[in-house]
């Protein structure tokens, strides 16, 4: 009885560390999938590009910090993508919100709007697609 009792402990440690091993792996592989994708990007250079939103982060350097999976403002569908990217820099930190579209026949992600809201409350815009038609 004592040994089946050790080889089902044995079996139960064994598939928990598979488990938890296979949950890390995924939580991994999406976010890098999150950073390769090209809403994601374009969002990144743009906040790069912006020297006030960069100079109130105190970046360079910029750390973009992983996605929070279950945070409702994280969206992607086929036609569209709405994330929340947390970053911080030397002075305060805070989150690049964004919002993307996808052309369908050029397979094409476009930056409909990206803003950066930071700890503080400041919001400091930063392109908006909109504003930059008219």
């Amino acid at each position: 009885m004592s040994r089946s009792t050790s080889l089902l402990q044995q079996m139960t440690i064994f598939v928990t560390v598979v488990t938890g091993g296979g949950c890390a792996m995924m939580y991994y592989l999406m976010q890098k999938n999150f950073a390769k994708s090209e809403h994601y990007r374009l969002a990144l250079e743009q906040l790069n590009n912006n020297s006030s939103a960069m100079a109130s982060l105190g970046a360079p350097p910029l750390k973009i910090h992983n996605i929070h999976l279950s945070d409702r403002h994280n969206r992607i569908d086929h036609s569209s993508a709405q994330l929340k990217i947390p970053v911080t820099g030397s002075k305060t930190g805070g989150y690049l919100y964004t919002t993307s579209t996808r052309d369908a026949i050029m397979n094409r992600w476009h930056l409909q709007q990206v803003f950066l809201k930071l700890r503080e409350g400041e919001i400091i815009e930063i392109f908006n697609k909109r504003k930059s038609e008219e």
